[in-house]
């Protein structure tokens, strides 16, 4: 949805690259979040979907998991009076990711639901690709992974009907994510391959970095413990570059377990400190509370507790 033609006087900023864009959102971000609050109130419906829109990427790099979901709550509101029903799919599907995020499972379900009924009754097969990837991560974070492997691979199916290969390379991850989790290692391989192939062919960094994260999870998975590590700083380094928080706290958590089945415990407990600082920045208790529970293990690995 493009936003409307500029008021007289009004001049477009313009925004050379990535961190131009991302340093302008941190500098406006509670203005726009007050923005979408005031145009609520006016009743600029447009307005409301829109800026819920042009944020949600920011929301996911930051981690801003609690104004995404009120960015989103809001914007389902306004897409009722709007006329495309896709700003509708579209509101549900991002709503549904957003609960997902924070635990509100059953909140998310029948969001996702929702956008893959009005996806699939007005034919738009980019949304109910689109879908079917959310409900992969969805029930990703149930643990039921070969549920989550089914949508990943109907998703990545939809995206090649349409021929739509940035997606596809998103979908293929996906594939290859969930095959690493059921040890399926050879084809989880074989997907990564592709989605990075097409992921630098686009030069989409967030994808390759998305991709060395499932990279190093099929070599821990094999037992090559250093080559995991390996893959793993190789996407530290690109979401640092993006400085996108949110990923950049998954891929801390996972770095940790090589090292620790290495005995460099040292080093799995420095990442996975700075992990749990990042979860708590972003109000991820449930990472916060898993992890807060390892780094415990750990310690009590390292120095067991003295005999009575």
């Amino acid at each position: 949805m493009p936003p409307a033609a500029p008021a007289p006087g009004v001049h477009p900023l313009p925004l050379s690259d990535t961190a131009t864009a991302a340093a302008w959102l941190e500098a406006e971000h509670a203005t726009l979040l007050a923005t979408q609050q005031a145009a609520v109130v006016l009743g600029r419906h447009h307005v409301v979907w829109h800026l819920a829109w042009a944020l949600n990427n920011f929301h996911m790099r930051r981690g801003h998991l609690r104004d995404s979901l009120a960015a989103w709550r809001a914007a389902l509101d306004a897409a009722v009076h709007l006329p495309d029903p896709a700003t509708r799919s579209r509101a549900h599907r991002h709503l549904g990711r957003a609960c997902a995020r924070l635990g509100l499972h059953e909140e998310s379900h029948e969001h996702l639901a929702r956008a893959l009924d009005l996806a699939v009754r007005h034919h738009d097969t980019a949304e109910q690709a689109h879908t079917h990837r959310v409900l992969a991560f969805f029930w990703g974070r149930q643990g039921d992974d070969r549920r989550a492997l089914a949508h990943a691979r109907h998703a990545l199916d939809l995206y090649r009907a349409i021929g739509r290969p940035l997606w596809e390379a998103d979908a293929l991850n996906s594939v290859g994510w969930y095959c690493a989790r059921l040890d399926e290692l050879d084809t989880a391989r074989d997907h990564c391959h592709a989605a990075l192939s097409l992921h630098r062919r686009f030069h989409d960094a967030d994808g390759e970095a998305s991709t060395m994260d499932t990279f190093g999870l099929i070599a821990h998975r094999a037992g090559d413990h250093r080559q995991a590590i390996d893959h793993y700083h190789q996407a530290l380094t690109r979401y640092r570059a993006l400085r996108n928080t949110y990923f950049l706290a998954y891929t801390l958590d996972n770095v940790g377990h090589p090292h620790a089945a290495l005995g460099e415990h040292d080093q799995a407990r420095t990442a996975w400190e700075e992990a749990l600082e990042l979860y708590r920045e972003q109000g991820r208790d449930i990472e916060a509370r898993r992890l807060r529970q390892r780094l415990h293990d750990l310690d009590t690995l390292v120095s067991p507790p003295e005999s009575a």
